[in-house]
């Protein structure tokens, strides 16, 4: 099976984001219920990968004192478990959608109301969905009870609500953007492993680097907070997510879909 063509995977991710634009548009019981499973899904998935990314990358700390890429690069090669869960199991994420519904904007076949609503009711059902991982599994279950894992989330949200707002909004630039391609790469792959590959190199990368998703942080900042970090709702939202939020936007729609559909359009 060859991989799909630049053009074709333009066809397909602008048939996927009306899908998705239309489906949430649909005020009906079904359609509510449906984005509402999917959003808090992929919120949970996201969650899960940042939890793995934490217990595997700072359990190391006598090798990584020595090595300080090796947790970053443990935390990489983790992290992207969530996404793969995301696409494979038909999950919808904030992020993904930046991308998937600009196509279809652009041809004039959803309209920008129709893509606002979709980021709106996708965006807080993944929080509803990372929230709920976040108290249930990684906190109130014990996962990150230890004192190294207990402080490493305290620092990681301390960390990420001290930096400067530019930054946060920049650095959410190059997570999405890296996110967005990974979804994009998977599309063109003819079988799921060649598409899990895909999906992970990108996203291991954003990690390594230091980058800011917005749906990652609605489980690292909660977690941290749980665990004591000295951080209020509104510091965690104003300082982190909404910066991070507006460069993943940035990322998704205009530094991938925006240009793929100006190339690659028939």
């Amino acid at each position: 099976m060859q991989p799909l063509s630049p053009q074709q995977a333009l066809e397909k991710a602008t048939e996927t984001g009306c899908r998705k634009a239309n489906l949430t548009s649909e005020f009906s019981a079904r359609g509510i219920a449906k984005m509402t499973i999917a959003g808090a899904m992929a919120g949970a998935y996201i969650a899960l990968g940042g939890l793995l990314a934490l217990l595997v990358g700072q359990g190391f700390p006598e090798i990584s004192a020595g090595n300080p890429g090796l947790a970053k690069l443990l935390s990489g090669a983790m992290f992207p478990v969530g996404l793969i869960l995301v696409v494979f199991l038909g999950a919808e994420l904030f992020t993904g959608n930046n991308a998937l519904l600009i196509p279809g904007w652009c041809e004039r076949r959803i309209t920008a109301p129709k893509v606002l609503i979709n980021w709106v009711v996708i965006y807080l059902t993944n929080f509803i969905g990372a929230i709920l991982f976040t108290a249930a599994i990684a906190w109130y279950s014990g996962a990150t009870d230890a004192a190294i894992y207990r402080d490493a989330a305290i620092n990681i949200a301390t960390a990420k609500v001290n930096m400067p707002w530019l930054v946060v909004m920049v650095r959410g630039i190059g997570a999405n953007w890296l996110v967005c391609l990974a979804i994009w790469l998977g599309i063109t792959c003819p079988t799921p492993f060649a598409r899990i590959v895909a999906l992970w190199m990108p996203v291991m990368a954003f990690v390594v680097m230091g980058m800011e998703h917005s749906i990652a942080n609605m489980f690292y900042l909660p977690l941290g907070m749980l665990h004591g970090a000295d951080i209020t709702i509104g510091c965690a939202i104003c300082n982190n997510l909404i910066p991070a939020t507006i460069g993943n936007i940035i990322g998704g729609a205009i530094f991938v879909a925006m240009p793929f559909h100006i190339l690659h359009r028939k």
